[in-house]
């Protein structure tokens, strides 16, 4: 994290979104002073509050991918919701505190994950070993001592046939494991305040009182091998550490992408589904503006979360949204509308650009796809005009003019050994140019 500056997080987001530079900008330098504020002293520290971030632009135009890859860069538990998701408290739905139990949860998988990857060479050989017991069972394990002749010959038979396991001799034995599993089944809860987690806060309670059953299975070596990993991986690990780590990385480095927000913003004052929404904003508030928030894991602290927030505003503004919630989303930031330029070069240029995933796809069938320069200026020409004349819906513009130009070769399927096709610019004038100009056509099919 310290080697990622401002200009080097804009230097990585570059490879996966096109434009949008004063979005990167913005979210470059909120995540550098996230890093920032843990070097400053510990009493300044806790005053120094997140910069939020309000993307605001029409669908399509990279809000979600810039918060995701953002995450990505940083490793941070990241989450993204729809705002329209969440009702008033006294309403039926969800309340806005999951965000943070579902963003902790997020955080312990990540963390957890971590830490059986450190220990995985020690479950692997853990396992090769209740694996060599299951298959050759030790009939003198019971008896306290045994000479020092038999202990011998027992380790130079215990390595013979662990070098033939490992050579791949007893992959299609079968053998039998237990498998542990919960004496409680799970519970569905339905309600609101967060009643959707009582289930497994109940599950959690009472498995700390009832036994955990354990299942006799027989499976392959192959496939019991990989059960025996994760099972030996997860004893290795402290599970009360991963807890605090977890916790520790929610309150610092916690992301959250609040998509759609514009839809919990009522077009005006009067009675109605509108005052639900304002609801919604006021429940947002203290989870945004920092509280304490009950959790399985514990209480966990949202005041250092990063939330950014997007949505088109079509039919609102930010300054409809209430005082307060407009004051804990200082930062907003005007994402520009895609270009033909740039669909040219979203086309060909990111790490996943459209281009490189559909070649990716015919190459699995020994298939060699290319695209000439004038036709990928002709894709994005297209994309262009029908955004322009019905509604604007970005880059995923592209998806639906590439899977109407490609329709017949990914069906057709060509066979044969190195196929080779390339695209031209003719070709996607035959295949789009009828489409693009029927107005009722382009609106079904494109």
């Amino acid at each position: 994290m310290k080697e990622l500056t401002p200009k080097q997080i804009v230097k990585e987001l570059d490879k996966y979104i096109v434009a949008q530079d004063d979005a990167k900008r913005s979210v470059a330098i909120a995540l550098r002073n996230r890093w920032r504020r843990q070097q400053v002293s510990a009493a300044m520290r806790d005053e120094i509050v997140p910069n939020n971030i309000i993307l605001i632009g029409p669908t399509g135009v990279g809000k979600t991918e810039i918060a995701r890859r953002l995450a990505n860069l940083a490793n941070a538990p990241f989450l993204k919701v729809e705002a329209s998701k969440f009702t008033e408290v006294g309403y039926v739905g969800r309340d806005v505190e999951s965000i943070i139990r579902d963003l902790t949860d997020i955080a312990v998988n990540m963390v957890r994950q971590e830490k059986e990857d450190e220990v995985i060479e020690l479950a692997e050989r853990l396992a090769e070993e209740r694996i060599l017991d299951i298959l050759f069972p030790d009939d003198l394990k019971t008896v306290s001592k045994r000479s020092k002749e038999a202990q011998e010959r027992h380790e130079r038979t215990r390595n013979r046939l662990r070098k033939k396991l490992r050579n791949g001799e007893y992959e299609d034995h079968d053998i039998e494991v237990d498998i542990t599993e919960d004496s409680m089944p799970m519970m569905q809860v339905f309600g609101p305040l967060g009643m959707e987690d009582i289930g497994m806060n109940l599950k959690d309670m009472m498995s700390n009182i009832l036994p955990q059953s354990k299942k006799k299975r027989h499976m392959k070596v192959v496939d019991a091998r990989e059960h025996l990993i994760d099972s030996e991986a997860h004893k290795l690990v402290d599970q009360d550490e991963v807890i605090r780590l977890a916790k520790e990385r929610v309150e610092n480095n916690g992301i959250v992408f609040l998509d759609e927000i514009d839809k919990i913003i009522g077009s005006d004052g009067s009675a109605g589904p509108d005052v639900s929404r304002e609801g919604v904003q006021r429940d947002l508030l203290p989870i945004v503006e920092g509280s304490t928030v009950p959790t399985r894991y514990g209480m966990v602290q949202s005041d250092h979360v990063l939330f950014i927030a997007a949505g088109a505003f079509h039919t609102a503004a930010p300054a409809d949204m209430i005082p307060e919630l407009q004051g804990r989303f200082p930062i907003r930031v005007e994402m520009d509308k895609l270009t033909q330029k740039d669909f040219v070069k979203i086309l060909t240029h990111p790490r996943s650009a459209l281009i490189k995933q559909y070649t990716a796809l015919l190459g699995a069938e020994n298939v060699t796809m290319t695209f000439q320069k004038p036709a990928i200026t002709a894709i994005a020409k297209y994309a262009t005009d029908v955004n322009s004349k019905m509604e604007n819906i970005g880059a995923r513009r592209l998806h639906t003019i590439m899977t109407t130009l490609l329709d017949d070769i990914l069906f057709e399927q060509p066979t044969g050994k190195d196929t080779k096709i390339t695209i031209t610019k003719a070709m996607v004038d035959e295949q789009l140019e009828g489409i693009a100009e029927d107005q009722d056509l382009s609106r079904y099919i494109l």
